[in-house]
This record gives C-alpha cells, sequence and structure tokens, in this order.
C-alpha cells in the first residue's frame, strides 16, 4: 500500500517510535491520520506541524546522538556482551569503567573509532566500549574519565556516567512450578468489595489475611488482589481501582483502623469515639452499593485521632526510617494531598506557584502545613506496616506466594503523579485502546501515557520505584496491559478513540528493569496480554521467564476452526482463569446478563436476539465439551456448571489456575462494564450470593459450595 504521507514525516515519526500505519484486529491495513502523528509527535516535544518543522527535527534527530558521549541509559541482560557507543572529538583520550552497585569498580576495555562526523563544526569519533557478559545483576553505572593522566593543574579530569542496568537474562519460576505438571493456584478478588462484619463498609486489608488463611487451609498458594493504589484523599473519591491518583502508593482507605498499634493507646473518650465511627460504618453494609466517601470520611477521622497519639521511640524510628527509604516521592505525593484539600482535585487549577513541586511556593506550603503532610506520610507508613504483615501472616500459613499485587495501565490525569512527575507522562494525549472485536469504538482510558525519551533520560528511575513499591512484601504482580511495555495506543486529546496511534517503548529496558526488580523479590509476574497482542510479544514475554493469561472463554483455536481451544492445549506459562473483572461472575456469564445490560445501556452492535443467539452458542460449546468429557450431566443448573468450569481449568497445563471470590460466592452482578462510566456503577457492586443479596466473609467461609468450588483445583483435594 503506498502511503500519502510527506516521507520525511514518516522517517521522523519512524525514528520516535510513532506508527504511520498499522494492521486492525480483523486483519485490515490502517493508515494513521497526518493530524494525528503530528500530534503526538508534538507530545514527545519534537516539532512536527510543518515541513520545515519536520526538517529541522530530522536533523536533529539524526545528530543529537553524536552529541552525547554516552547514551542517556543502557540495559543489558546479564551473560551477554554489549557494544557500548561513545561520541568524542576525534583523538581524546578516555579511560572507562563501570562503577557497580555495591562500590566496586571494574576497568573497559574500548575500540578506536572508525566512524567521524562533523557535528557543530567539531570533527567527532564513535568509539566502542565493551560491556563484557560477566556484570553482576543490578542498578550500575558507566563512567568515562576524559584525558586522564594528562591535565596540568589541579582540577580532575571530566567525567561522563551513564546509568547502567543489568537484568537476568530469565526469570525463574519458584522451585515448586519448576517441575512438568507443576501447578499453583489461588483466589482473586476486588477487595474493597469483599467485606466482613469488623471492616467499615468496604474491604481491608484484615479481610484480605483472613481470606488468605482460608484458602490456604484448601491449599491455595496465592491471594490476587486489585490494584490497592492511591485515590484521592478527600471525596468524591475515583471508584475504578485501574485510575488511581499514583501507583507507588497506596490507598489508606484498606487500613483496619483497630490493627494500629497506637489504638492501645487512645484514652477510654478518644477509644469510645473510634468505637462509634466503626459502629457507624456497619449500616454501609448492606446497602446495594459501596459508599466509599463516607467509609473513608470516618475511616480518616479515626486515623487522624491514633496519628495524634504519639509513637513509641521504636515506633517512631520505624517511621523515620519509612520516610527516608521512600524519599522524594513520598514527600511529594503527601504534599500534593495537603494541597489537594485547600485547593481541589485538579493541580492544573490551583494557584500558578503551586503547580511546579519544586518551587520555594510548595516548600513554604509544606513545613506551614506540616502536620497535615507528615499524617499522609504516616497513613503510608500504616499500609506498607500492614501490607507486610499480611504477607508475612499467609506465607506462615503455607501459601508459598502470598499476595498477588495488580499494576494499573496507568494514572489520573489530574492526579499526584502528574503532578510530581512532570514531563515524565506525556500531556494533551491519552492512553487507550483501538477497535476490537469486544470494544468496536475503540476505548479511551483517560490516562496519561509514560513519555520514552524522558523516561530514558531519568534513567527509568521513575518506573523502578513504582515496580518496586508494587513488589515490596509481594509474591507475585499482574501487569494490566502488558503490552504497553512494549507499545501504547495515545489518543490526542478531543479526538474519537480511533483517531490514536501507536507509539512504542524500549522493551528491552521496560521488561529488563522489571525482571530485575522481580529476581531481587523474588516474585513470580503475571502480564494480561489479552486483546490486540503482535504474536512475538508473547514469544518474548514467555522467553523472559513472564506469565501469560488465560480467560477460557477467549481461548479458541486460531490457527484451526476457531472453536474452543482444549485446555491441555494452554500455554504452560500463564495464569488460567474462567472470568476476569471485565467480564460477569461466571454464574452471571453463564445466564447471559452482560448481554441484557449491553443491551440496557445501547452498546450492542447487533440486534438484541441476534446477540443473544451468538453468546448462547459460543457458551454451549464449551458445555458441550464438558458433557462429552463428563464433567457435567445434562440439565445440571447454574452451579454444577461454574464447577463443572473450574474442573475443566484444571486440565489445563497452566501453571497458576484462579478462582474469583465472586464464583466462590456464586455472585452474577457485573463488576465492571467496559465503555461506560456513570451508566453502570463499575467498582462499586459489593460481593452478593446468588440472589443479589449482600454476603461477608464471615457467612461465605462457612459455605460448602465454596469449599467445594475452590476444591476443582486444588492439587490437594
Amino acid at each position: 500500500m503506498t502511503s500519502a504521507l510527506p516521507a520525511p514525516l514518516i522517517e521522523l515519526a519512524s525514528g520516535h517510535g510513532v506508527a504511520t500505519e498499522f494492521w486492525d484486529w480483523q486483519g485490515n491495513h490502517r493508515q494513521v491520520e497526518e493530524s494525528t502523528i503530528r500530534t503526538v509527535l508534538g507530545a514527545l516535544g519534537i516539532p512536527a506541524q510543518d515541513d520545515d518543522q519536520v526538517a529541522a527535527s530530522l536533523r536533529a534527530r539524526r545528530e543529537d546522538p553524536w552529541r552525547r558521549v554516552l547514551p542517556t541509559v543502557t540495559v543489558i541482560r546479564s551473560g551477554r556482551s554489549h557494544r557500548l557507543p561513545v561520541h568524542l572529538p576525534v583523538g581524546t583520550d578516555f579511560r572507562a569503567r563501570v562503577r557497580l552497585e555495591d562500590s566496586g569498580v571494574l576497568d573497559l576495555e574500548h575500540s578506536r573509532g572508525a566512524v567521524n562526523r562533523e557535528v557543530d563544526g567539531a570533527k567527532i569519533s564513535e568509539l566502542e566500549v565493551l560491556l563484557p557478559g560477566s556484570l553482576p545483576l543490578g542498578w550500575h553505572a558507566v563512567e568515562l574519565v576524559v584525558g586522564a593522566g594528562e591535565r596540568k593543574g589541579n582540577g580532575d579530569a571530566p567525567t561522563h556516567s551513564m546509568p547502567l542496568v543489568v537484568a537476568p537474562e530469565k526469570l525463574e519460576l519458584p522451585e515448586f512450578l519448576r517441575g512438568d505438571g507443576d501447578q499453583g493456584w489461588g483466589v482473586m478478588t476486588q477487595l474493597y468489595a469483599m467485606r466482613s462484619r469488623q471492616s467499615w463498609g468496604t474491604g481491608d486489608l484484615a479481610d484480605l489475611a483472613d481470606l488468605g488463611a482460608w484458602a490456604a487451609g484448601l491449599g491455595a498458594d496465592f491471594v490476587l488482589v486489585n490494584p490497592l493504589h492511591a485515590a484521592e484523599p478527600h471525596p468524591p473519591m475515583e471508584p475504578s481501582p485501574y485510575l488511581p491518583t499514583t501507583r507507588r502508593f497506596a490507598n489508606p482507605i484498606y487500613i483496619r483502623v483497630e490493627d494500629v498499634p497506637e489504638v492501645a493507646y487512645l484514652s477510654a473518650a478518644e477509644r469510645q469515639l473510634v468505637e462509634w465511627h466503626a459502629d457507624d460504618a456497619q449500616r454501609f453494609l448492606d446497602l446495594d452499593f459501596l459508599e466509599r466517601d463516607a467509609v473513608w470520611a470516618g475511616k480518616q477521622s479515626a486515623l487522624l485521632m491514633v496519628f495524634r497519639q504519639g509513637r513509641s521511640v521504636r515506633r517512631e524510628r520505624a517511621f523515620h526510617a519509612f520516610i527516608e527509604r521512600e524519599g522524594q516521592g513520598l514527600v511529594d505525593y503527601a504534599t500534593w494531598a495537603t494541597i489537594f484539600a485547600i485547593h481541589g482535585p485538579d493541580w492544573r487549577e490551583w494557584p500558578e506557584e503551586l503547580r511546579d513541586p519544586r518551587s520555594e511556593a510548595v516548600e513554604k506550603l509544606r513545613q506551614d502545613r506540616s502536620e497535615q503532610v507528615e499524617f499522609q506520610c504516616w497513613l503510608q507508613w500504616v499500609l506498607a506496616d500492614q501490607l507486610a504483615g499480611v504477607q508475612r501472616d499467609l506465607r506462615e500459613t503455607g501459601m508459598r506466594l502470598g499476595v498477588m499485587h495488580d499494576l494499573a495501565v496507568g494514572v489520573h490525569p489530574h492526579g499526584a503523579d502528574t503532578w510530581s512527575l512532570g514531563d515524565a507522562l506525556a500531556r494533551d494525549v491519552t492512553v487507550g485502546a483501538p477497535a476490537d472485536q469486544y470494544n468496536q469504538l475503540g476505548q479511551n482510558w483517560s490516562q496519561p501515557p509514560w513519555r520514552p525519551d524522558k523516561l530514558a533520560e531519568l534513567g527509568y528511575a521513575p518506573y523502578r520505584d513504582m515496580i518496586r513499591a508494587a513488589l515490596r512484601d509481594a509474591g507475585g504482580l499482574r501487569i494490566d496491559h502488558v503490552i504497553g511495555l512494549f507499545r501504547l495506543w495515545w489518543i490526542p486529546e478531543g479526538t474519537l478513540p480511533r483517531e490514536g496511534t501507536y507509539v512504542r517503548y524500549d522493551h528491552e529496558a521496560m521488561v529488563g528493569i522489571l525482571m530485575l526488580e522481580a529476581h531481587r523479590a523474588g516474585a513470580v509476574v503475571v502480564g494480561e496480554d489479552l486483546g490486540t497482542v503482535e504474536p512475538w510479544v508473547r514469544d518474548y514475554l514467555s522467553e523472559a521467564g513472564i506469565l501469560g493469561t488465560s480467560i477460557l472463554w477467549f481461548e479458541k483455536d486460531y490457527d484451526g476452526d476457531g472453536g474452543l481451544l482444549p485446555p491441555e492445549s494452554y500455554r504452560e506459562l500463564c495464569l488460567a482463569t474462567v472470568t476476569t473483572h471485565d467480564l460477569p461472575p461466571t454464574a452471571g456469564y453463564l445466564q447471559g446478563v452482560h448481554i441484557d445490560l449491553r443491551h440496557s445501556l445501547g452498546l450492542l452492535n447487533r440486534p438484541l436476539e441476534e446477540e443473544k443467539a451468538a453468546d448462547e452458542a459460543d457458551r454451549e460449546q464449551v458445555l458441550a465439551d464438558l458433557r462429552r468429557r463428563g464433567l457435567l450431566r445434562e440439565g445440571a443448573g447454574v452451579a454444577e456448571q461454574v464447577e463443572a468450569l473450574h474442573r475443566f481449568l484444571s486440565f489445563s497445563r497452566a501453571k497458576l489456575l484462579g478462582v474469583s471470590v465472586s464464583d466462590l460466592a456464586q455472585d452474577t452482578r457485573v463488576i465492571n462494564q467496559p465503555g461506560t462510566d456513570e451508566e453502570y456503577p463499575n467498582w462499586r457492586v459489593p460481593l452478593a450470593g446468588p440472589e443479589g443479596r449482600p454476603v461477608m466473609l464471615e457467612e461465605l467461609f462457612t459455605w460448602r459450595s465454596a469449599r467445594r468450588l475452590a476444591r476443582t483445583v486444588s492439587r490437594e483435594a
């Protein structure tokens, strides 16, 4: 296909990872609109609005690497040697070394320049420094000392430095999963929706620990929980856990107040107030929908009282050690939350002097409001302490992984990260997805993407810190839309999702850093690789030791007749489940509640009867196979069908199997309906039973049906 785009624009876009064409989900070749390409390049800081700007940007693209002595950052795999390009004036002498993470120093070999080029009136030579494959794993630095030993006077020789990351060749599975046929299983939950009679209207970390202890007694190895990232610190709180204000810090609504040690030192009157807040929250347990704002209002008041109680010397030292460990990132988040309470949710509408986190005005406010800032830091410390306790408890109960966290694909456009991370996140564009078979209009997730160029300039530090936070005190990490480590669909603001384009990332760096941090944490990584995925990407992730995701209803024999894929043919390196949070719980899916809901919301692309017939035929294909295998009798009810589907899943080769808590409860209500906002109460539906009545954990733990379903996937059954 001949492109109508100007050749220089195509070259410029390609050089910066911006797609000018792509293949859609139906196999059709699509050319990206010229206006989209120019806008996306602008969001990357590349002037491209007219031919002159494109020509100038092309020259800069070709010459900028020659202006840099070293690349901005380099990520390599252990065991592989690497030739690092170096650019210096012709004839310049230098020494190269690696300053290792443990402070050791290793001298490097280099070759003389074979290529010269004139840049800015100077003759520059391109040389190579050899990075040996024997370098240890870690975060190191390459240093170039120019003209060493030949400078006159007392000054030090000029030194150029570059971050160097050495990642493992492959992320190894834990010992219990390495053998042929080895398999683990766990439960999956939306924590906010899973409540006990002791929680304050939404699920909390004590509930997570109790669920894990119950599941561990049935042989479970992990609990996969929705993203616990921080939401807004004051109402209204965004209900979606996948649209947080930051991915580095957690939402204090998950704190169990009574488990904070300082509660024991409250006066009788203060303890009575805490108990009053707890009793008041009980009224939210029987409602049809969650009331996050009201829950947090009471919990925040109680926590502020506990915070002001003070701490022992030992606890105070631990608190300040936490602040020191988290560094400027924690201070920035706490400051943002404090300003939020004063000036509102959108930092772009704050007084101009407060929009820059490094301004004198922000520092003054931080000092003037030191108690509020410290309170926000304290909340994160309490969360970290309770999360560590949950993981410790689950491992002690016999779980071999424990908590598996979920990392959202992005953040709220007005949130803490967009304020504190500056231009590391792109402006005037949002992340989404092109049209596919499940959403034929495409999707706009309203999240600003990482800028790949700025991430590199920052040595990937913000990305690393986010990954470290997610892996701390965890046995596993699920990466939502893991394809985003390779490319993301960028949509210019004010345009439709279909008017976007793909922007590529340095996947060697993104995946390598993820592998290094997961290796150090001893954690399993699961990538959510559903939707439109380039085939080579799944192979790449598998070779890296990163598990994929298999959903029973989506597993088709695409190389054959498109029919149901037998579980024996599933990928070995994957987390296999019957359902996911973007589908109804299995009992609801079997009854077609998603079709009725989409019809009521006007989201169907075909007539209702046609959609129902197609959906029923798809389900019947699966159920017929269950009957052929002897897993399901004729005329079986919904509960039996749910059990049979999970037994069917247990035949797979997948290393990990997951059972939704919603399925344990025989819930039918949709958790999240993609493509909607306020049209449906997404992420606000509490855990319920088959009749739609809210179910508490204490009750669920007594159900024989829940234990029986869990045992269908347990090797210890």
